[in-house]
């Protein structure tokens, strides 16, 4: 069952002002809402439910004195280095942590984003990849989300080929404002869910009250994300619950096996043809050094009459899906039309493939309740 937001917020009670400013500033940057108390009987009634308690030393003293019950994720903070009484205090009230800000600010900012997001359920994370230039895998990547965010789910796109030309085109979000890769700033810390979701576009592609959609693209310029990055965005979306549907080159980038090494499931797109299959195999192959359950996505017209299995036969990769032609999609596509309407073969697969990756990373990751 998912938190109200009133049991999101943490507990301050800190009278030291210039404390106080730097927790404020710091659960802002984490997202993190607070209860501010001044005394003990103002703090009890958010004692036990609050996800995280922060007190200075004098409020340490005072909510041990009045005995309000012990309880986990107490945190004392101080400015420079702890004195003797103040583990004493810390102690008494049965703190689990005792930080001296600026040193711990990090640390914080972690433990604030937790009390905002750590208790939902997991997310789901999807990886998706070509088995060949252009064989469809940023538009499937692309309906997936759509179709997830239709469902109701809280979706990031995350663009991890540089060479892509941007994934934002495919939405047709290029002139959307918001953040891309390389003006992110995301580095190998913890970055929350809410935050980076305020910084994307955030294309419009379903009415009413369904899910949201983050996008996270590369711009026109040959710089990816980092791996640390991308482990990042990534771990940032799973935290929250949400849908994270990562497009991926074909070549093995440090970014790319980052993304592989926390995908719940990769999709290997591969059109309907000899020489894709050839391309595909060899795709098939580096995805099975990182390891992870991998499925296959058949992309119609087969000119030849290739048939699917014979496809999934020659990779030695399951067939999930066999996608007959979208009307109108390249048409659709160039008119900056986000891919997967409702009814077609495209979003006939992107629920087939969120059908699968729910079953394998639990059967509520990434749904909203």
């Amino acid at each position: 069952m998912q938190q109200t937001s009133d049991e999101r917020r943490g507990l301050v009670m800190v009278s030291d002002p210039e404390l106080l400013d730097t927790i404020l500033r710091l659960a802002a940057a984490a997202g993190c809402e607070l209860h501010r108390t001044i005394d003990a009987a103002q703090a009890r009634p958010h004692w036990a439910r609050a996800p995280l308690v922060l007190l200075d030393a004098p409020a340490a003293q005072q909510c041990a004195q009045a005995e309000l019950p012990r309880r986990g994720d107490v945190v004392v903070a101080v400015r420079g280095e702890p004195p003797p009484p103040v583990w004493q205090h810390a102690v008494a009230v049965g703190a689990e942590h005792v930080i001296s800000l600026p040193d711990a600010e990090s640390w914080l900012v972690a433990a604030f984003t937790e009390a905002a997001e750590g208790t939902r359920r997991g997310g789901a994370v999807l990886a998706v990849v070509g088995g060949r230039g252009g064989a469809g895998a940023s538009v499937l990547a692309a309906a997936v989300a759509v179709t997830a965010v239709r469902g109701g789910s809280r979706v990031l796109l995350v663009d991890c080929d540089p060479l892509g030309g941007g994934l934002d085109l495919v939405l047709g979000a290029e002139d959307l404002g918001g953040l891309r890769w390389p003006e992110i700033g995301v580095g190998g810390g913890r970055v929350p869910a809410t935050a980076l979701h305020a910084a994307l576009p955030a294309p419009t592609v379903a009415r009413g009250g369904a899910g949201e959609l983050g996008v996270l693209s590369c711009d026109r310029s040959a710089h990816g994300p980092s791996p640390a990055a991308v482990r990042s965005v990534i771990d940032a979306g799973r935290r929250a619950g949400e849908t994270v549907v990562c497009d991926l080159p074909r070549y093995p980038t440090e970014a790319a096996v980052a993304a592989l090494a926390a995908a719940d499931l990769t999709v290997l797109v591969v059109p309907a043809d000899v020489r894709s299959s050839a391309a595909g195999a060899r795709v098939a192959a580096v995805l099975a050094e990182h390891g992870g359950p991998v499925r296959l996505v058949v992309r119609g017209p087969a000119p030849g009459g290739v048939d699917a299995a014979e496809v999934s036969r020659a990779l030695g990769v399951p067939l999930l899906a066999a996608m007959r032609p979208e009307p109108g999609l390249a048409r659709a596509l160039e008119r900056g039309a986000a891919p997967g309407r409702p009814r077609g073969p495209l979003a006939g697969a992107a629920r087939t493939v969120l059908a699968e990756l729910h079953a394998i990373a639990g059967p509520t990751a990434g749904v909203r309740s």
